[in-house]
């Protein structure tokens, strides 16, 4: 039999990998931009596309785990995400790469369901247990910390294509280890698959995240958008239905009666949605607005990285003192006065206050990053904590693309209000240009969008078009800074509610194991 050190370390650097390729692409964006002639909706898919097909997957890659065999599963999810990677790395073109980190979004969820199953399955002590996730969760804070930085390293030496490449032998070791640390295993009592659930509840989130990325293109109002978001809305109704005739369904509406298990989730949502999602945006503002390399930029979100690795010890101290609620509102105001201060320092300019406030950002990110499954996993009775589990990463992810489509959508579009301004009084007879030219700056790909301008006015409208793509992430950041503060009364009303009757049982934060 395998030590259960080698088995834990193998799943460990299972999901590390996972978050290493989550974080990883964030700085090449403007490079993939540049190289592939792309707009701000097509870098957007970049990201969506991985996060979209992986937050889709995650429920019924659980119910393959337990099914078909937790090793059979890793494997699987080892292949899948290797080829993937090696067709992101040679991608002509940007739809080809879309698909491709699509197809490397279902092998990371086969690998983050099947690798948390294995550490579930190994240790059962609670002692045991303890350490085993303490050193998981301390191998996911080092490879959030180092990502960005390893990325803008890669892509600034080797390019953006090396980014994917990187993978190949990471998936071909990781697969040895595989073979060689994790016993076969599956549960026999496994619920049978959902394939209507599964279906319906992706292209409910597939529709909606089409119509917020390319509404900035066709209108809000227009007829595309507002099918797309009815479809969604019908999907979704379809989801529920499938979910209320099933005897064991993916997700037990039921506990959507527990208001602290809804605010548990909303926090969740929160933290991805106005924290968690800035490892994508901030190397974009780094680059762009402050013209930082790559690897400058990869250094540049350092402040934030590490105060988000170390603010977790302060939380585990905090919650013998406060309640869940006080912790949870505690952390998502940190959250919003961080984001806060960072559209404060992109408007006063420089990266001295810019890491200053990053750092705040990072330490209510960090306070929130365990609290949040912790209070979830606690709402719910013992027999659904699979599920539980499966939902609420479901809807860290979900959060993230639903994050990114809102707040690239704030980005375009304020970014275009504010270069149609300027260039109103310094270039009135290129406004005609001006749709183009936005969506290019806010990708980070200025020369493409000065090239589409009569050539004499390009020197005078660069500083223009950078300062429109500045106001327009001030406008982001001031939007999640708002949200994340909402989201704190909101939550904290709602966990400090009463626990509710759930199947004959009361279930409320620290009751439930």
């Amino acid at each position: 039999m395998p030590s259960a050190r080698f088995t834990l370390l193998t799943a460990s650097l299972v999901c590390a990998l996972i978050i290493l390729d989550t974080n990883i692409v964030a700085v090449s964006l403007p490079s993939i931009a540049r190289d592939l002639s792309g707009s701000f909706a097509d870098i957007e898919w970049v990201v969506s596309a991985y996060l979209l097909a992986f937050a889709a997957c995650l429920l019924p890659a659980g119910s393959l785990a337990d099914r078909f065999g937790r090793r059979r599963m890793l494997l699987l999810g080892l292949v899948l995400f290797g080829l993937a990677s090696l067709a992101c790395g040679a991608a002509p073109s940007l739809v080809f790469l879309d698909l491709a980190r699509a197809a490397k979004g279902v092998g990371a969820a086969l690998l983050l369901t099947s690798a948390l199953a294995v550490i579930g399955n190994r240790f059962h002590q609670p002692q045991e247990r303890m350490r085993a996730w303490a050193f998981w969760g301390a191998c996911m804070g080092a490879t959030i910390t180092s990502a960005p930085l390893l990325g803008g390293v890669i892509a600034s030496t080797l390019g953006w294509r090396w980014i994917f490449y990187i993978n190949l032998p990471l998936v071909a070791l990781l697969a040895i280890m595989v073979m060689r640390s994790v016993e076969a295993s599956r549960d026999s009592a496994a619920a049978r698959l959902d394939p209507w659930g599964s279906l319906t509840f992706a292209g409910s989130l597939g529709y909606l995240i089409w119509a917020m990325i390319d509404a900035n293109q066709v209108g809000w109002g227009s007829a595309q958008t507002l099918g797309r978001l009815v479809i969604s809305a019908l999907l979704f109704g379809l989801f529920v239905m499938v979910e209320r005739s099933q005897e064991r369904p993916m997700i037990d509406l039921q506990l959507m009666r527990s208001g602290r298990f809804v605010g548990a989730l909303l926090g969740m949502f929160a933290y991805a949605a106005c924290a968690q999602v800035m490892m994508t945006l901030l190397p974009l503002y780094l680059q762009n607005g402050l013209q930082l390399s790559a690897q400058a930029a990869g250094a540049g979100m350092l402040p934030f990285a590490m105060t988000m690795l170390l603010t977790p010890r302060v939380g585990m101290r905090l919650a013998t003192r406060l309640s869940p609620a006080q912790v949870f509102a505690l952390g998502l105001v940190l959250v919003g006065a961080g984001n806060l201060l960072c559209a404060w320092a992109t408007r006063h300019g420089g990266y001295g206050a810019f890491a200053l406030a990053s750092l705040v950002l990072g330490a209510g990110a960090g306070l929130l990053n365990g609290d949040t499954q912790k209070n979830i996993m606690a709402c719910v009775p013992r027999e659904r904590t699979g599920m539980a589990s499966g939902l609420s990463t479901t809807t860290r992810f979900g959060a993230i693309v639903l994050a990114i489509g809102v707040l690239g959508g704030v980005l375009a579009t304020r970014t275009e209000q504010l270069l149609y301004e300027a260039m109103a009084a310094a270039a009135p007879g290129e406004l005609g240009q001006i749709g183009a030219m936005a969506t290019r700056v806010a990708a980070g790909d200025l020369a493409s969008a000065l090239a589409l301008v009569d050539p004499s006015l390009r020197d005078g409208l660069a500083p223009l078009a950078r300062q429109a793509f500045v106001g327009g992430f001030e406008t982001v950041l001031y939007s999640a800074g708002v949200a994340a503060l909402v989201f704190a009364v909101l939550v904290g009303v709602l966990l400090s509610r009463p626990p509710v009757v759930l199947r004959g049982a009361e279930y409320a934060p620290g009751e439930a194991g």
